[in-house]
């Protein structure tokens, strides 16, 4: 075992509730020290506890300055904390606790009720409150995050040569970025808060019309969404490859080995492939699997990740573009809301909520989209100077690879350059430590003290009960319309080979580096996720049906199976299995 690992939170007598709900879309597996430390650490959690208690509800001493109860670890796992969230709804103007367990949980059983006790009232923060969410169904502007945005562009657009660079300048480069993360990620909870408050008004006046199914398709298609913007651009790639027979023939070929024998090519298309693919990889390479962890790949680090996703987007009819399917849901969209606004014609109070509402979700939605893109792009360039220390630390060790660096803390990058053999030793054996964690299961919800990890059931234990023709899996409606095709469970977005033109996508969990697969895709089922989940946000850009929080459906539905799912209800049927 390890002798030091990332140091647990305490449980918390205040905020003793805790879930894998939305962050395990984040941190799906566990991060790694060097991660931890400058990302999260010093970064996003005080950053969040700044947006807490400056902009949304929360009194300084109600949550810790050192490991603020918003987002914690546990067995080397990530959690949100669902207590802090639960008191946001319940001290917000006309919102309860209940309706943030609705968002988050759907209907799992096994979520405790809210009690409230006497300090979660206070007048003072619920007007503080009251008056935020009055700005954010009216302003118009938002300096702060075009503001971050340009200088995530601005250091990418400057970003030095890593190589050239002493140990102690790339040791500063990165500590001067720290700060920069956690104002930034004071923003991104600040626009994902936000993004709540528009839906949950058209929302409410849906359901005062008698339709609440009208929601989801009204706060859908709203445009400008920066997490969909890579798929564009994919699918604009692949409509090369699909138009020419040599790029064609290369990629049947396989991926193994696709980069080199595309660039030896001096084909003029195969050629103007590579320049839209540098062009795509500047703008996006900052995307990946598990990108909150400087440890991981992105798609500039491992272009191949990208090159997997084209070749399954190739096989797509060109009538399936993305920005067609836009279009469409974005002209229902329209309708909708000049239905509605005049069915309230005669009731200019609820007519001039519900325009709010429809204004605010069409500015916060992508708005937060746009804040975890400009993090996300500062966060990579912290990694590529990163791992360029882990390369000289590696050399000097003669073994492993850059991105080992991350199984180090940051008061421990000096000695390692000291002692290379020190550092090949310690990283080893915190990997040891690390393929140990991924080998279980961390619970769902964490109710006060978790249950010590040696009580945590092996993954390779786990056995489920497959779903039969006639069976049906609640999830939670995330983009509506309903769909019926063959089911494709795919565990890994750098392998999606199995996923073909229509198929409905079954993955465990999705960031940004998993949407680029929903454009073949006719649907999509996810076992985990939230109401602003990334899944729920590009499925309603691309017009595609999505249910989230299905539980353990990568599991329990058959690869092959043909099912249907009902966006609007949460409904995943088993229609038929494989023979």
């Amino acid at each position: 075992m390890t002798t030091r690992w990332i140091e647990d939170n305490q449980p918390s007598e205040r905020h003793p509730l805790w879930t894998r709900a939305n962050v395990g879309e984040v941190l799906p597996e566990p991060p790694t020290p060097l991660a931890w430390d400058l990302v999260w650490e010093h970064g996003t959690l005080p950053g969040w506890r700044d947006c807490a208690v400056n902009r949304i509800g929360m009194n300084p001493d109600e949550l810790s300055v050192v490991r603020p109860e918003v987002c914690g670890l546990f067995g080397g796992y990530g959690y949100l904390n669902a207590s802090s969230v639960r008191l946001f709804g319940h001290r917000a103007p006309d919102m309860t606790a209940e309706q943030i367990d609705t968002a988050y949980f759907g209907d799992h059983p096994d979520v405790p009720p809210w009690e409230p006790q006497a300090w979660h009232d206070d007048p003072e923060q619920t007007a503080k409150i009251g008056a935020w969410m009055g700005w954010v169904l009216t302003t118009k502007e938002q300096p702060e995050l075009e503001a971050d945005r340009e200088f995530a562009e601005r250091v990418r657009a400057e970003r030095p040569d890593v190589t050239a660079m002493t140990t102690d300048e790339l040791l500063g480069f990165i500590d001067d970025l720290v700060p920069h993360f956690r104002r930034m990620f004071d923003q991104h909870i600040h626009q994902s808060a936000a993004a709540s408050i528009g839906p949950g008004v058209v929302g409410a006046i849906a359901e005062a019309i008698g339709d609440p199914t009208l929601t989801l398709k009204i706060i859908g298609a709203v445009g400008d969404v920066d997490s969909a913007a890579p798929s564009y651009a994919m699918w604009d790639l692949s409509r090369l490859v699909r138009r020419s027979e040599r790029m064609t023939a290369a990629f049947d070929m396989g991926i193994d080995g696709l980069a080199e024998r595309l660039r030896n090519d001096d084909d003029a298309e195969t050629q103007a492939f590579f320049a839209g693919l540098d062009e795509f990889l500047e703008r996006f390479g900052s995307r990946g699997p598990n990108e909150w962890d400087i440890h991981a790949h992105t798609w500039e680090t491992k272009p191949d990740l990208v090159l997997a996703m084209i070749d399954r987007m190739r096989f797509a009819d060109d009538d399936d573009s993305p920005a067609a399917r836009h279009a469409t849901r974005e002209a229902e969209r329209e309708t909708i809301v000049q239905q509605v606004t005049g069915a309230l014609a005669d009731q200019p109070e609820a007519q001039g909520q519900f325009l709010a509402g429809v204004s605010s979700t069409a500015r916060f939605v992508p708005g937060r989209e746009r804040s975890k893109t400009s993090i996300i792009k500062a966060i990579h360039e912290a990694r590529l100077a990163a791992w360029e220390i882990g390369r000289r630390v590696t050399e000097a060790a003669g073994i492993g690879e850059p991105r080992d660096v991350c199984m180090l803390f940051r008061d421990e990058i000096e000695r390692a350059l000291d002692d290379p053999s020190w550092a090949s030793r310690t990283i080893a054996e915190r990997y040891d430590h690390y393929h140990h964690l991924q080998t279980i299961e961390p619970p769902f919800l964490i109710d006060g003290t978790p249950p010590p990890t040696a009580e945590w059931p092996l993954r390779s234990a786990a056995t489920y009960v497959e779903a039969g023709a006639g069976d049906t899996i609640q999830g939670v409606p995330g983009s509506s319309g309903v769909y019926r095709g063959i089911a494709r469970v795919v565990l890994d977005p750098s392998d999606p080979t199995v996923l073909g033109p229509g198929d409905i996508l079954v993955a465990p969990h999705t960031d940004p580096a998993w949407t680029p697969l929903f454009v073949p895709a006719g649907a999509v089922v996810v076992d985990v996720g939230a109401a602003l989940s990334h899944a729920i946000i590009v499925s309603r850009e691309l017009g595609l049906p999505c249910v989230v929080s299905a539980t353990n459906a990568t599991h329990r539905i058959p690869d092959g199976a043909e099912i249907e799912v009902n966006g609007d209800t949460g409904a995943v049927t088993i229609v038929s299995v494989p023979a």
